[in-house]
């Protein structure tokens, strides 16, 4: 494994002297912009292991994505040789259609100690509430980046991640695929965690389990989502979807598509510089 190497996959050239905010927040934007979130692998029968090797070979070499799994723990490596104090931390994400956390963690993200202040690196969340920057670990205040407000509330050592709901407009409205379809205004709960240190070891149990599970979204539908300089595409079974952030004030452009079988490998090619080795079932 080589960070150069590395550098190549996310496109990033510039000078790296000091493990400061400016280097990793350049370093985390090329990396969400390049590298997208996806459980393809699920859906073209290829096993996904957790380890760093293959994990490495798959998305610099293969040029593939992964999940949160994959993504966050190449980029834990990453950020390790940049020479940051960085470690793993598990969450329990919040599941609109039951109204709260899952009862298991199954998230990672990473927390990145800078001169004292910690911030929360996520480069594995996808879709419409992946962060742009890396967040400041501090409770109850508005961090606004161009995807929204976030912000992090915290109780008795528990941290609450959470994001402001834009509108959203969609010219041609249809049926709406896509599993980020904000309620007008209000607060969309992301995921909850505590700082309790992790091992990427404390996930291989989630990794096995979310691969055969079939009550899980990863398992019932494909996903494919990157960030852009403006938006967010995301391909979920053959529904394309590109976001463009803040289009018009407080409201994000949206625009649907439906695809056909030929043109999802098309799109995959063309917009996520994904090709697969085996046949996608969507």
């Amino acid at each position: 494994m080589n960070i150069q190497e590395y550098f190549g996959r996310i496109s990033y050239s510039k000078p790296h002297k000091d493990a400061d905010l400016q280097t990793l927040t350049a370093v985390f934007q090329h990396h969400i912009q390049s590298i997208p979130f996806e459980n393809l692998s699920m859906h073209c029968g290829e096993a996904i292991e957790l380890d760093l090797q293959s994990t490495y070979n798959k998305i610099v070499r293969k040029k593939r994505g992964g999940w949160c799994l994959e993504i966050n723990h190449l980029l834990f490596w990453a950020l390790q040789e940049l020479g940051y104090d960085v470690c793993i931390l598990g969450a329990n994400s919040y599941e609109p259609a039951e109204k709260g956390y899952t009862a298991e963690i199954n998230h990672i993200l990473l927390k990145v100690v800078i001169k004292g202040d910690s911030y929360i690196v996520d480069a594995g969340f996808g879709g419409a509430y992946q962060m742009w920057q890396p967040l400041m670990l501090i409770s109850g205040k508005d961090q606004p980046q161009v995807p929204g407000i976030f912000h992090f509330m915290e109780d008795n050592g528990t941290w609450y991640f959470e994001k402001v709901k834009r509108k959203h407009y969609i010219p041609k409205q249809s049926d709406n695929d896509f599993p980020d379809t904000p309620e007008l205004g209000n607060i969309r709960k992301i995921y909850r965690f505590t700082l309790e240190p992790r091992h990427i070891d404390d996930f291989q149990e989630l990794n096995a389990y979310l691969q055969v599970s079939p009550d899980n979204i990863l398992r019932k539908k494909s996903i494919c989502s990157l960030q852009t300089t403006d938006g967010l595409l995301a391909l979920v079974g053959w529904t394309l979807t590109e976001m463009k952030y803040n289009y018009t004030e407080d409201m994000d452009l949206v625009n649907i598509t439906t695809l056909t079988d030929e043109e999802v490998e098309k799109t995959l090619k063309e917009k996520f510089n994904i090709v697969l080795e085996n046949k996608l079932v969507p």
